[in-house]
């Protein structure tokens, strides 16, 4: 039986009749816990923004990386990023890699919380909605448009955009696969890029779908023994189950690293995962990152934001393959069009220009003479910001080891 619009989830107060996570949220904010007295590092305004000014060569070749970064998206290209231990930078490098693909694209980006335990990605953002992905899930049917699922997302002022997960565990983990393909589904029609922030595990529901729909997987590591063993068996344990070519051209990102640290060979590390990735990125430590606040790009070292500047070209590489792999590029290796050829079935000359009037690139258009199919009764009613709306749980099936 579902609540009535505004009723509150039991299993979402506690015996007191507060949310639950409401005391977490109010009294271990980032207003209250972060010092906000650090002024946002100095940019060149001559490069409208960049990090920094090197010589002609390595302008050059920022600039070959920004092209790449740039590479139109006309489908949909989904980025996994996972880690079987907890605790080692996959939410940071969530937030961090998708706030400089938006701020470099210009473009819809958005990140999701996939963690069946809670996920931290919605406090990477200031929240403009106390909407959640599973608020998400359950309003499916009556979202059309950008806008309908704009309600349920907060945004950074890089440009990107944010679904948060349920602060309580026992409503998150009705978040199961069938439920993760129908949320990709739905954004894949109105964001170019989206980021999956996953749980620590392998074998939770969802899970199956982050791994089946990935374009790109970045795997996370720390500069420590268990923080790369565990890294390297994630490898082991995808290869094992189907998933190697997608482990191949993974990339692996050992975050945290400091440039005083001397008891870990980091050079080894980055070794080994060089002969299992096609890439890997090292993170330095950053205070701004540690503090596990609202990420701001201006707050970071400038060696942090060339990191992260250098994984986003990096993911961007792989664009023109995925797109190749779906009939959106040439095989010539020309230039993509700027405009998205025809579905499949829809007819058309793929790549040449559309009339004008024509339907945006990646539109579903409506079949001739049907109406929009409109569900029964009115629409759910969401909560207020900061409050998590009424839950919908719905019985999710494990993911039996293979």
């Amino acid at each position: 039986m579902q609540p009535y619009p505004g009723a509150v989830d039991p299993r979402r107060t506690d015996q007191s009749g507060s949310p639950l996570g409401y005391t977490a949220a109010v009294e271990l904010s980032s207003d209250r816990l972060v010092n906000s007295k650090k002024k946002p590092r100095p940019q060149n305004q001559n490069r409208g923004g960049r990090f920094r000014i090197g010589g002609k060569k390595e302008e050059a070749e920022r600039q070959r990386k920004l092209d790449l970064i740039r590479t139109p998206v006309l489908s949909c290209y989904r980025i996994a990023v996972i880690s079987l231990k907890g605790g080692v930078g996959k939410t940071t490098t969530t937030t961090a890699l998708g706030s400089t693909l938006a701020t470099e694209r210009q473009d819809k980006v958005i990140a999701i919380d996939a963690n069946p335990d809670a996920g931290t990605l919605g406090r990477r953002v200031r929240r403009e909605t106390g909407a959640t992905i599973r608020d998400l899930v359950t309003a499916i049917p009556y979202l059309h448009s950008y806008m309908d699922i704009r309600r349920f997302t907060s945004q950074a002022a890089s440009g990107l955009e944010i679904l948060a997960n349920d602060v309580d565990p026992a409503i998150s983990t009705t978040f199961n696969d069938d439920d993760y393909r129908r949320v990709i589904d739905v954004l894949g029609k109105q964001y170019p890029i989206i980021l999956t922030d996953s749980g620590t595990g392998l074998l939770y529901s969802a899970m199956r779908g982050v791994l089946d729909l990935a374009d790109q997987l970045i795997i996370i590591s720390t500069p420590s023994v268990d923080g790369a063993s565990s890294a390297s068996t994630t490898l082991d344990w995808l290869a094992a189950h189907g998933y190697s070519e997608l482990v191949q051209r993974s990339i692996t990102v050992i975050s945290g690293v400091r440039e005083t640290g001397k008891m870990i060979k980091v050079e080894d590390i980055v070794a080994h995962f060089e002969t299992r990735c096609r890439g890997v990125v090292t993170v330095p430590f950053d205070e701004h990152l540690s503090a596990g606040a609202e990420l701001d790009l201006g707050l970071m070292r400038p060696k942090t934001r060339e990191a992260y500047f250098n994984l986003s070209a990096m993911v961007a590489e792989d664009f023109a393959r995925a797109q190749r792999e779906q009939g959106l590029w040439t095989a010539d290796g020309n230039p993509p069009p700027q405009l998205a050829p025809p579905m499949p079935g829809q007819g058309g000359v793929p790549g040449a220009p559309q009339p004008p009037g024509a339907p945006h690139p990646g539109a579903v258009p409506p079949q001739p003479g049907a109406a929009p199919q409109q569900p029964a009764g009115p629409p759910p009613q969401y909560g207020a910001p900061q409050q998590p709306g009424p839950g919908h749980p719905q019985p999710g099936g494990g993911w039996p080891q293979q």
